[in-house]
């Protein structure tokens, strides 16, 4: 590209800004101009978003592409490129919000703190917090961790709940951060851990992807509500709207139930086991009147 043309001139004078060009707000026009969708994906979030294989997969995956589809008719752009980006519980708000992605595709809680630095789109799921613990465990439910190691992965709604839940009940648990859900699961089955807590879908995912899966449990009553929905940059109304049409017509019209099939009811990658999750009543209730407004 010649260094006179418009486009140069724009990139350089956001560089001059400090503000890089992802972060203008404004997806579609760069996608017009030839510029990849970035997509952000998870590791281990199965079966929402994780790598088998070294090939990124899951529920919420396949729903991104839908919308990648989308996107793609709304610019004319026919060959639009599209661009996979592993990303963390710790980093993904961060990656969204700094413009290094445009939707986060994973198993992300929309709640009233981080709509303060992103924006969501009508939730694909909704799920509750409760515990990962060792088949012949006594546990079932979080108080009787009192004085026990519960560990939750670095950067989610359930470590901060189990956190306050800690703090105002005074039970004297030893919380621990794990970097991903995997070894957060893993602490548990070495008895690093006392219990894991992580939304219990993921959990059942988890649990059915281990060597022995007989050798866990998930318990307890929900600690929190998880509606979970694809995360996408904050005041890029044009976008959000093509995001939110496309969600809406997938559900409306019925088109995500065998979606949603394939990775609930379906056996997956890499053990072949199904999760057998059928869909909610909390769900099929919300998808009634599909909306991107929460109350949490």
């Amino acid at each position: 590209m010649p260094l006179s043309s418009p486009l140069h001139s724009l990139a350089a004078l956001a560089l001059l800004c400090c503000v890089p060009l992802a972060q203008a707000g404004d997806v579609l026009a760069r996608v017009r101009t030839g510029a990849p969708l970035v997509i952000a994906h998870r590791e281990s979030s199965v079966p929402f978003s994780y790598v088998d294989q070294g090939k990124p997969m899951g529920y919420a995956l396949d729903l991104c592409l839908r919308i990648a589809e989308a996107v793609r008719k709304k610019t004319g752009v026919k060959d639009m490129p599209v661009k996979l980006l592993q990303v963390t519980p710790a980093n993904r708000i961060e990656i969204i919000k700094s413009g290094q992605a445009d939707m986060e595709c994973g198993s992300t809680t929309n709640n009233a703190e981080r709509r303060k630095d992103v924006a969501f789109t009508i939730p694909h799921f909704i799920t509750g917090a409760r515990l990962l613990v060792p088949a012949n465990s006594s546990v079932t439910r979080i108080e009787d961790l009192e004085g026990k190691k519960l560990v939750s992965t670095k950067g989610t709604t359930p470590l901060k709940a189990a956190e306050q839940a800690n703090r105002e009940r005074l039970m004297r648990i030893q919380m621990l951060e794990a970097p991903d859900h995997e070894a957060a699961v893993v602490m548990v089955e070495k008895g690093q851990a006392d219990a894991f807590v992580m939304d219990d879908v993921l959990l059942f995912g988890l649990m059915a992807n281990r060597p022995e899966p007989g050798k866990l449990k998930v318990v307890g009553r929900f600690v929190t509500t998880e509606p979970l929905a694809i995360m996408l940059p904050k005041d890029d109304a044009e976008f959000k709207a093509v995001v939110d049409e496309e969600m809406r017509r997938l559900i409306q019209s019925r088109e995500i139930q065998p979606i949603y099939d394939k990775w609930f009811l379906q056996p997956i990658a890499p053990t072949q086991r199904a999760l057998n999750l059928p869909v909610s009543y909390l769900l099929r209730d919300f998808w009634k009147y599909p909306t991107d407004q929460v109350p949490f």
